[in-house]
């Protein structure tokens, strides 16, 4: 009896549990369904964590850097990466360090041979000041998260010039995520506008507007470039040239977003909740923004942030074969363009590390964009 009773306890104990986590569920809103079937992604949480790290090094690359992007250590050119270390034959430490370098000339080449001293430690310091660096252009800072006193420290290497590689990279992180981002929110803007007219009065307007996306989509790109590079003034700075290379990335990247949203628009439009706002006097304007753009706005995110990875890789094809930002302007493409010869393969494979930032970060949105294709529709029930 006893046994039957703890049994019957149980029972009803997974039923109360049963019937809380359904009526959260039927009582939760579309945007905390969505957040719940999100988590259940882990790939797509991990892409979303990797991203967030990037985003954050990116917009602080003087903090998280130890140097500014035209430092130069003359006494280090094109040398390898430096390791830090807890220990080595000397013994262990709780300070992380680095070893010293002894240079010298190679008798036949005269280039330059950086050797590791052993018997010389570099202590590494937290929080430290250094070269002042401008915070999102607002205001100066010396805080730097690490650095050494008395030598220098690359963690990625350095350049033929001896610039720090890792400190350039991190500032190249920004400036092509920025890129992206800013390319993508004009793209999405440009497809709200011309998508919503298309989809809600069709007819002549909608075949004017297909027969313009149409045309806008045939464009090549790498010759637009070419030409805009040719026509870009040369007294320009490096910033007009960046909001201009933004400008033409966002001009080019709407149709295939402006076709989606024209396509749920026509299929929504003739719903009984649009109709009932046009009987009530709403104005087209206000029918497209309030009824039906945020009846699909899941669908509109996903989309955008599969749009993500072709703007970056755009803007890093483009100044990776010189169309795109010029030097002294740090980016991505930029930054790839100092490892295409033979001589960076043979004797700096750390030249190729901006490479695997841009591959970790394609790889990341798409993860986040999958979990968010899954996630845009919570009422669905997944496999597994």
């Amino acid at each position: 009896m006893a046994h039957q009773d703890i049994q019957e306890n149980q029972d009803i104990q997974s039923s109360d549990t049963q019937v809380e986590k359904n009526l959260k569920y039927y009582t939760a809103s579309q945007w905390q369904l969505v957040w719940w079937r999100f988590r259940r992604h882990r790939m797509a949480m991990f892409g979303g964590c990797v991203l967030l790290i990037m985003v954050v090094m990116g917009a602080f690359p003087g903090f998280f850097g130890p140097y500014n992007g035209t430092t130069r250590d003359a006494d280090y050119v094109l040398g390898p990466p430096q390791m830090m270390k807890f220990w080595d034959a000397n013994g262990a430490s709780f300070r992380p360090f680095i070893h010293g370098i002894t240079t010298s000339r190679d008798p036949v080449t005269l280039r330059k041979i950086a050797t590791t001293d052993p018997d010389v430690r570099h202590y590494v310091h937290f929080f430290v000041a250094g070269e002042e660096y401008s915070v999102l252009g607002l205001f100066k800072s010396k805080l730097r998260l690490f650095s050494l006193n008395g030598a220098k420290i690359h963690l990625f290497g350095t350049d033929d010039l001896g610039r720090d590689l890792y400190s350039r990279t991190l500032i190249g992180t920004g400036t092509s995520i920025s890129i992206g981002v800013i390319g993508v929110i004009l793209s999405f803007i440009l497809a709200l506008i011309i998508g919503g007219i298309a989809g809600y009065f069709g007819g002549l307007i909608d075949q004017f507007i297909q027969r313009t996306t149409e045309i806008v989509r045939v464009v090549p790109v790498i010759p637009l470039f070419m030409g805009l590079a040719a026509a870009f003034p040369k007294d320009w700075s490096n910033i007009q040239v960046y909001f201009a290379i933004t400008i033409v990335l966002g001009l080019i990247g709407w149709p295939t977003l402006a076709r989606r949203i024209r396509g749920h628009l026509l299929s929504q439009k003739n719903e009984d909740y649009v109709l009932a706002a046009k009987l009530a006097g709403a104005k087209p304007a206000r029918i497209i923004s309030k009824h039906l753009l945020p009846s699909f706005t899941s669908y509109i995110i996903v989309d955008l942030v599969i749009t993500f990875p072709y703007a970056i890789l755009s803007e890093t094809a483009l100044s990776f074969i010189g169309l795109g930002l010029r030097a002294p302007s740090v980016s991505w493409g930029i930054l790839l363009q100092d490892a295409q010869n033979i001589r960076a393969i043979e004797q700096a494979p750390w030249l190729f590390i901006p490479a695997l930032f841009v591959i970790v970060a394609v790889l990341a949105f798409t993860f986040l964009g999958d979990g968010l294709r899954d996630a845009a529709d919570p009422y669905t029930v997944s496999e597994g």
